[in-house]
């Protein structure tokens, strides 16, 4: 099956646009990177990861944040975007075990939701800021972890990136990827085995 386009609501109001991918095996929404620097729901790295979780069964749900392409709103520093994630939580609600990822900014707006939503089973978070958003609500998620960089990423420098991995609880899993930067350009295959081989090998365990 092919992704479809679609819309939904924000709980505050607005009408985002997405590409829903249906799969037999639980559902993962994915998080753009910032659109204030041209992150988008057709990003490469969303676009690796949706392809690799798709190629395994899940269903996926890829979106533009509020402001961006035919999303409604504007751009709200990360925290209006909040909102932007848990509609798409709730758009994607019935397709089984819920998983969240989230690339650079994505990661960073995804990380303020997780916690308390029992709805999320597992994350994925893919070159995450760590010196621009605060991940420390991570640290009382409960469900399967997957934190992956390149060793040259300059948003994400790796001894705050091993500091956030040391601090949070298992099943966590932290992978760092030789030569590779911020952009994943010519990495996208692998970035996008290493997810969904973590995405397929603790499905069954999303909480």
């Amino acid at each position: 099956m092919a992704e479809e386009p679609v819309t939904f609501r924000t709980p505050d109001g607005l009408l985002l646009e997405g590409l829903l991918q249906k799969g037999e095996r639980g559902g993962i929404v994915i998080c753009h990177p910032h659109p204030l620097y041209g992150g988008d729901m057709y990003n490469n790295v969303v676009e690796a990861l949706q392809g690799e979780f798709s190629r395994r069964g899940f269903s996926t749900l890829r979106f533009n944040f509020r402001g961006v392409g035919r999303s409604e709103g504007v751009h709200g520093g990360g925290e209006a975007e909040r909102e932007d994630v848990r509609g798409a939580v709730e758009f994607l609600s019935g397709e089984g075990p819920l998983w969240l990822a989230g690339y650079s900014f994505g990661a960073g707006v995804a990380a303020q939701v997780i916690h308390g939503d029992g709805r999320i089973g597992g994350f994925i978070c893919v070159s995450p800021p760590v010196q621009m958003y605060d991940f420390s609500p991570l640290q009382g998620f409960e469900g399967p972890k997957l934190l992956v960089a390149g060793d040259s990423d300059f948003v994400c420098p790796l001894r705050e990136l091993q500091e956030l991995f040391s601090s949070l609880p298992e099943p966590k899993a932290l992978q760092v990827v030789s030569g590779a930067d911020h952009f994943w350009w010519g990495r996208e295959g692998e970035l996008g085995r290493i997810c969904g081989e973590f995405l397929e090998a603790h499905a069954s365990d999303a909480r």
